[in-house]
């Protein structure tokens, strides 16, 4: 005779010991059954061998990064090298916030002379030069135009490996199209100003942003040199 008694994150089986009336337990970790989080799509469930090509395909894609803006913030902060602070940069309009943390890569530099862009997904907002340990799901491809002159101005998606809600996310396609198309429309939005445009024109897998990343950091390390 046996039954299983359920807690949170274990399923435990009591099992009659032959000639005693006391039960044994033993117990194995499963996972939680929950339903996904609205900003990921529903998939069917996959193999394990699936799930472990996955994981290989983007290994080695665990990054630091450091936030600057946090979650749900009007306002727009930005690290300055030469004072060696955060400083406010901008207040964004009523009703127009950072959906999630926002920061940068160090050790890298995009065509703007900037470190990159990164959006992390993560369950509650940081803080200014907080250090986020994050694997990267794929970028958005950006271009921006300074009076008249257009540069590649990329917008790289990741999640913290210490996130609960969002672990399942390891491409960008897991992403709803829903939940892009609001990203997008904020960055696109946020930025407008007299003699400048920014616009998103095309969205990238993790591997594509683990070799564009790869690439940034190349140059910036032969720009240190020189």
């Amino acid at each position: 005779m046996s039954f299983s008694i359920c807690s949170i994150g274990q399923v435990y089986t009591a099992r009659r010991v032959p000639g005693d009336r006391k039960f044994l337990l033993t117990d194995r970790i499963i996972g939680i059954a929950t339903a996904p989080h609205p900003a990921m799509k529903r998939k069917p469930n996959s193999t394990q061998g699936n799930a472990e090509k996955s994981k290989s395909e983007t290994a080695g894609a665990t990054l630091n990064v450091v936030v600057e803006t946090p979650q749900g913030s009007r306002n727009k902060f930005a690290f300055d090298p030469a004072r060696r602070a955060f400083v406010l940069r901008k207040v964004l309009p009523e009703g127009m916030k950072f959906p999630h943390d926002f920061g940068f890569i160090p050790s890298t530099r995009g065509e703007d002379g900037d470190p990159l862009d990164v959006l992390i997904f993560l369950d509650e907002p940081t803080f200014p030069g907080c250090v986020v340990e994050v694997r990267l799901i794929g970028f958005l491809e950006g271009e921006k135009s300074e009076d008249g002159r257009k540069i590649t101005d990329h917008r790289f998606l990741a999640v913290a490996n210490e996130s609960r809600t969002y672990s399942d996310l390891r491409d960008i396609d897991d992403l709803n199209d829903g939940v892009l198309d609001e990203i997008e429309q904020f960055f696109e939005n946020y930025q407008q100003k007299p003699g400048h445009e920014f616009r998103i024109v095309a969205r990238r897998s993790a591997n594509e942003a683990v070799r564009l990343l790869a690439a940034s950091r190349k140059h910036q390390k032969l720009r240190d040199i020189a």
